[in-house]
C-alpha cells in the first residue's frame, strides 16, 4: 500500500478513537503523582505550579468553547464514525490555525500532565501527540481538499497548522452558539474538574498525608462538578426544545 494511502487509512482508525488517547496515560500520571518531590520540600511551589498547570488547561477549554462555539453547524464537532464539514471554517481561532480543537486537546491534557511536575512524562505525552495526532490532522486536511479544492489551498497556504499566527486574528463571522459549547464540552470541564484535585489526593496520599490538600483544589472539584451538573441539565432541556421544535415544524407543515 503506499505511504500516502497508509497515512489516511490509519488516520481514519485514530480518527475514531482520537478520544480515548489520553486514558492511556492515566498509570503513568498515576506513577509520576506517586513520585512527586516538591510536596514536603516546597509547598509553595507546588501550588503555584498546580495553578499554573490548571491554567493551562483552561486555556485548552477556552480554545475548544470559542472553536465549536463560533462554528459553522455541521463542522467541528466530536462526531467520530466519519469526516463531517458542511462548510470550511476560516474565521475566528481558524483564522489562525487549522487545527484549534486538537491544540485545545493538547493544552487540556498537558495541564494534567504537567501537574505531575514530571518531565519524563510530559516529554512521552507531547512525543505521543505529535505521532498520534499528525496522521488525523493529514486525513481530515486530505478531506477537506478533495471537498473544497481551492479555497482550502488558499487557506492552507495562508494559516499554520498547529502553532497559531496571532497576527493573523479576524473576528469569528457566527455568533456564539452557547447551547452548542454546552452539548460539547461539559465533558470537558468534568475532566478538568476531577483530575487536578484528584491528582493533589494521590500525591498527598503518597506523602503519608504530612501536608494537607490545600481548599482552592476542593473549591476546583465542587465548582467543576457544579458546572458539569448544570451543563447536563441543560443539555437534556436543549435536546428536548430540539424535539418540541421538530414537532411544530411537522405539524405547520
Amino acid at each position: 500500500m503506499p505511504l500516502i494511502e497508509e497515512f489516511e487509512r490509519s488516520g481514519v482508525w485514530l480518527f475514531r478513537w482520537r478520544s480515548y488517547l489520553p486514558f492511556a496515560f492515566l498509570p503513568l500520571i498515576f506513577v509520576a503523582a506517586t513520585r512527586y518531590p516538591t510536596i514536603e520540600t516546597n509547598p509553595s511551589l507546588h501550588f503555584a505550579w498546580g495553578i499554573v498547570s490548571l491554567c493551562v488547561s483552561l486555556l485548552g477549554l477556552f480554545i475548544r468553547c470559542h472553536t465549536v462555539g463560533h462554528a459553522a453547524d455541521g463542522t467541528s464537532g466530536r462526531n467520530t464514525k466519519e469526516q463531517i464539514a458542511e462548510s470550511l471554517n476560516t474565521s475566528g481561532f481558524y483564522s489562525v490555525l487549522r487545527h484549534p480543537l486538537y491544540l485545545g486537546n493538547f493544552l487540556i491534557a498537558l495541564g494534567i500532565v504537567m501537574h505531575s511536575l514530571s518531565p519524563w512524562l510530559i516529554a512521552i505525552y507531547v512525543m505521543s501527540f505529535a505521532l498520534y495526532y499528525e496522521r488525523i490532522m493529514f486525513t481530515e486536511e486530505a478531506f477537506l481538499r478533495q471537498k473544497f479544492g481551492r479555497v482550502f489551498i488558499r487557506w492552507a497556504n495562508r494559516t499554520p497548522a498547529f502553532v497559531p499566527r496571532i497576527i493573523r486574528w479576524r473576528s469569528a463571522e457566527l455568533p456564539m452558539n452557547w447551547p452548542k459549547v454546552i452539548r460539547a464540552e461539559s465533558a470537558a470541564v468534568a475532566v478538568i474538574a476531577l483530575a487536578f484535585p484528584g491528582l493533589e489526593i494521590v500525591m498527598h496520599r503518597m506523602q503519608q498525608g504530612k501536608v494537607a490538600v490545600e481548599t482552592s483544589w476542593y473549591l476546583v472539584f465542587g465548582g467543576g462538578l457544579v458546572l458539569y451538573g448544570i451543563a447536563r441539565i441543560m443539555k437534556r432541556q436543549f435536546r428536548r426544545w430540539a424535539k418540541f421544535e421538530e414537532i411544530m415544524a411537522r405539524v405547520g407543515e
